[in-house]
């Protein structure tokens, strides 16, 4: 059997898909790393944010990433993905819906064992945005608070929730 040039094209963009698919980070990853980067952060304090701005760090992974927040001032101090972020008074940012995700995200991680949040927000390279999913946490003894998503359209807030327990 031959495979002409558009079946392999086919088949590569097939196997990528497959591969972006086995390499999202499920929400039980985000849960451990998420609060492995809150105690970092909590023992290193403000030393610690420039890890979190590095792309290729280790809070970077598969198809997630830490970002860091401080509720109290309404400030994103590290996305280590959009750098325009940083430093910026993001909290009266709106997702198409009118969701203002971060006011959410901050009373989100206000619980205690923090919280799941759901808006809607383009993938990186497109333009029409998609249910993102994420986790915030209130990093203890600092005024920050770390959060990470991913693209999910079948996990409910619920569902997430129990993972915290």
């Amino acid at each position: 059997m031959r495979i002409g040039k558009i079946g392999i094209g086919v088949m590569c963009v097939l196997a990528m898909a497959a591969t972006a698919a086995a390499e999202s980070a499920p929400p039980e990853e985000i849960v451990a790393k998420l609060r492995e980067a809150a105690a970092f952060l909590s023992e290193k304090g403000a030393d610690g944010i420039p890890e979190f701005n590095d792309p290729k760090g280790r809070w970077v992974w598969k198809d997630t990433y830490v970002f860091v927040h401080d509720c109290s001032q309404g400030l994103t101090v590290a996305h280590p993905i959009i750098a325009a972020h940083i430093g910026k008074r993001n909290i009266a940012i709106r997702d198409v819906k009118g969701n203002m995700f971060f006011v959410q995200g901050c009373e989100a991680a206000k619980k205690p064992k923090g919280g799941w949040i759901e808006y809607w927000w383009p993938k990186p390279g497109e333009k029409d945005p998609s249910r993102k999913i994420s986790l915030m946490l209130a990093v203890p003894d600092t005024p920050y608070e770390v959060g990470a998503g991913v693209y999910n359209d079948a996990m409910s807030i619920p569902e997430l929730e129990k993972l915290l327990d």
